[in-house]
């Protein structure tokens, strides 16, 4: 069993839905393990990452419709350290979730046909994010 290990900085990204499918796949290229499994850490409280269908970009546009008319604007919220998207932020990160684990056939990512890995950015004006992809297998 062999274990690779390492960041991924993103670049700001507007408030929204975004495929970042294609710079995890280029990490796992560097890894050399065929068979496995990748876990994709998001280290953030206001921002998230989920699978998602990858090829019709209105699935993005309904995803940040949806979860702002959910969670955002809403008058009982308290924690508006960083503005009033602040606690907005943090219930869709918490709600979507910080990490994936997909596993690796063949030195790909198994992801069905229609999957990509999403980034949900939950700011207005977001900063760099950081992932950590921690690869074990063979």
């Amino acid at each position: 069993m062999r274990i690779f290990q390492t960041t991924l900085q993103l670049k700001p990204y507007a408030r929204g839905f975004h495929i970042i499918t294609s710079q995890i796949e280029k990490i796992l290229s560097q890894s050399n393990i065929s068979t496995g499994t990748m876990n994709i850490f998001l280290q953030h409280t206001s921002a998230s990452i989920t699978i998602n269908e990858n090829v019709d970009p209105s699935v993005q546009e309904d995803m940040e419709n949806f979860f702002s008319d959910s969670v955002d604007g809403k008058s009982y919220y308290i924690h508006t350290y960083e503005g009033e998207d602040d606690m907005p932020a943090h219930i869709k990160s918490s709600l979507l979730g910080q990490s994936l684990s997909i596993p690796i056939t063949n030195k790909k990512l198994n992801l069905g046909t229609w999957q990509g890995i999403y980034l949900g950015e939950h700011r207005d004006y977001a900063s760099a994010r950081t992932l950590v992809l921690t690869i074990t297998g063979e």
